[in-house]
C-alpha cells in the first residue's frame, strides 16, 4: 500500500488495556506479562516513526518503510491503506553453500492494473541490462552484487528512496557522484568549518 496506515485508536487502547491479545494470540501459550506497547511495538520499529503519547498512537507515515511489524502485533488496531499495489524484489537466490538469500527491494510500490505497462517497463529494462552486462551463467543477483544496486537503479531509471536502504539509518546502497555534490569533491576545508562549527 502507498497511503497511510489506518489506526483505530479505541482498539489500540484495547490492546494496551489487555482486552485483545497481541500478535493475534500467537504467543498466548505462556504468561508473558502485560502487553507493553512501548517495548513490543514502538521500540522495535526499524525507522522509529511511531510514538505513543497521551493514549494515542501516532505514525509518521513518510518515514515508514512498511515492514508491517506494528500491524502484525496489533492486527485489529492497524490496517494497511486503500491505495494498494505490489512491490518488486530482484536478485533472490538459494545457492547451496550460502543458503537462501532474499531479493533486494527495487520498487517499493507499483500499481497492478491492466495492461501492466509500468511493471513491464521495469522488467524489460532489467532484461536489457542483464543481456548486455551479465556474464555466462551469471544470475541477476550476482550481476547486482558485481556492479552494484546503484547501477541497477540507474538502468531502470528508478529514483532512490528510503526503502532502498540496506539497514535503517546505516549503510545505504546509494553513493553520490561528484557532479551530484554541490562544489564537487574538492572543497575549502576552512570555509566548511566556518559554516559547521562545533
Amino acid at each position: 500500500w502507498k497511503d497511510d496506515i489506518k489506526i483505530d485508536q479505541e482498539v489500540v487502547a484495547g490492546y494496551v488495556g489487555g482486552e485483545f491479545p497481541p500478535n493475534g494470540g500467537a504467543h498466548s501459550g505462556r504468561d508473558w506479562g502485560a502487553f507493553d506497547i512501548q517495548k513490543e511495538v514502538i521500540d522495535l520499529c526499524p525507522t522509529k516513526c511511531m510514538k505513543y503519547d497521551g493514549g494515542k498512537l501516532a505514525i509518521d507515515n513518510k518515514e515508514c518503510t512498511r515492514c508491517m511489524h506494528c500491524i502484525n502485533v496489533m492486527p485489529r488496531a492497524l490496517h494497511i491503506g486503500d491505495d494498494r499495489g505490489c512491490s518488486m524484489l530482484v536478485g533472490a537466490k538459494a545457492p547451496i553453500l550460502d543458503g537462501a538469500q532474499m531479493g533486494s527491494l527495487l520498487v517499493p510500490f507499483i500499481k497492478v492494473e491492466e495492461p501492466y505497462d509500468e511493471i513491464k517497463e521495469v522488467i524489460e529494462s532489467i532484461w536489457d541490462w542483464w543481456m548486455e552486462e551479465g556474464k555466462n551463467r551469471e544470475r541477476l543477483g550476482e550481476l547486482i552484487k558485481r556492479q552494484g544496486f546503484q547501477r541497477l537503479l540507474e538502468v531502470t531509471k528508478i529514483k532512490p528512496v528510503p526503502q532502498h536502504v540496506l539497514e535503517p539509518r546505516q549503510t545505504p546502497y546509494i553513493f553520490w557522484k561528484e557532479d551530484e555534490v554541490p562544489g564537487g569533491w574538492d572543497r575549502d576545508i576552512s570555509e566548511f568549518r566556518e559554516r559547521h562549527q562545533r
